[in-house]
């Protein structure tokens, strides 16, 4: 009788440790997220005790369930989807057939979300997000299916995002999928939309591509490592889906660094006042200046005084713009109409924010769209078996901002 009285305040422990987490009740369906972050936690504790045991490395147990969920390529009633190579990069093509016969159609090159090292454009919510963005905009979709972490690091992502959209925008690729070479967008969530805003101003200055994207649609996206002391990295660091260490942990996998750099990192030690390199990128991450009063009102920045230069040294990535976009300079940035949707609940709502004012400093018209009670990922919380509201509203005005725009 004891053990079994044990026993059961034993799971109620574990359950409410993994299942239990305090939310404000302005996020969307708080119970239901609680919930799935509680799966997700599950997951990650999963993997970091597989990869400290040496079984097999943190990321292959997050991917293999991840892709649990696989959806095979499925043609349907006026869709064609094609899976092949572009650039020597692996893709996925949802493509609109429905109309006249030598109708042109839009065209939107889409990068996934996953931290750089998970996800795929073939299987799960994202093979349905790009399903769905061609059948609604009629149009056809390019997801691409960039290398991964922990086997690839920068520059392999970018490198591989960029080549697949080159590809694309030849004209004479564009004229083989019937696309118009006026009406071409890049998008892309997350890891996702760091690459869509990297390879929209490569693109942009790039003279040997004659085709440029008309729209750039970028979803949460992350966008600087500076400063993981922003509002809402501050505010969300213990928020569900994505928490600051995960965040801090998913850029050193990217730039190839020493996870040894993450305390370190996590206090901005990495961009402290006496680290002379970082001085010319300051201000395109001063969130005291680039955010809006309510965004910042509270808050003080965590800057350090001193700093040790051994994490920019051996990090050559750490200021590129390719990997962080929001580093970039003004004249990259003044190009096309963009849109940006941001999210109370998320570490990296303030990249997106201070990204719209750059982007408006630099004279583009910008669309942000904030959505109080998101939360990191909930673009693609509209399909099964994740389905949340805020995931439905966010879903539809995105694609109803494209079908406006492109």
């Amino acid at each position: 009788m004891k053990g079994a009285f044990a026993f059961t305040v034993l799971l109620a422990a574990a359950t409410a440790y993994y299942f239990y987490l305090p939310l404000p009740n302005t996020v969307s369906e708080p119970w239901k997220l609680m919930l799935f972050d509680g799966v997700l936690r599950g997951m990650l504790h999963a993997g970091r005790l597989a990869d400290s045991l040496g079984i097999c490395h943190f990321l292959q147990v997050l991917n293999y369930t991840m892709n649990l969920a696989t959806l095979d390529s499925m043609s349907g009633e006026n869709l064609l989807v094609t899976d092949t190579t572009m650039g020597g990069v692996e893709v996925r093509i949802c493509q609109w057939t429905g109309g006249a016969e030598h109708e042109l159609k839009r065209g939107v090159v889409y990068f996934h979300g996953g931290g750089w090292a998970l996800g795929s454009a073939k299987k799960g919510s994202y093979y349905l997000l790009c399903r769905k963005m061609a059948e609604d905009l009629k149009a056809v979709v390019l997801s691409v299916d960039y290398r991964l972490a922990p086997e690839s690091h920068f520059p392999d992502q970018f490198e591989d995002a960029f080549r697949a959209s080159k590809h694309f925008l030849q004209p004479e690729v564009l004229a083989h999928y019937s696309v118009d070479p006026e009406r071409v967008g890049v998008s892309g969530d997350s890891a996702g939309g760091n690459l869509a805003a990297a390879v929209a101003q490569q693109v942009a200055t790039d003279s040997s591509i004659s085709v440029k994207f008309k729209v750039q649609s970028l979803v949460y996206p992350a966008l600087q490592a500076l400063d993981f002391n922003t509002p809402s990295y501050q505010q969300n660091q213990n928020a569900p889906v994505l928490q600051r260490w995960l965040v801090v942990w998913f850029w050193l996998e990217y730039l190839n660094a020493d996870h040894s750099f993450s305390d370190s990192a996590t206090i901005n030690n990495h961009s402290a006042l006496d680290l002379h390199r970082v001085d010319p990128f300051r201000s395109k991450v001063d969130w005291t200046v680039l955010l809006p009063p309510r965004f910042r009102e509270g808050y003080e920045p965590v800057v350090q005084a001193h700093g040790t230069p051994r994490m920019a040294d051996e990090v050559p990535g750490l200021l590129d713009a390719r990997a962080f976009p929001l580093l970039a300079e003004r004249e990259v940035l003044a190009r096309r109409r963009a849109y940006i949707l941001t999210c109370e609940h998320d570490v990296l709502r303030d990249d997106g924010l201070m990204y719209v004012r750059r982007l408006e400093e630099a004279g583009v018209a910008v669309t942000s769209d904030y959505y109080e009670d998101g939360f990191h990922g909930c673009l693609t919380f509209g399909f099964w078996p994740t389905i949340f509201s805020v995931g439905n509203r966010t879903l539809t005005n995105y694609i109803a901002w494209l079908d406006r725009n492109l």
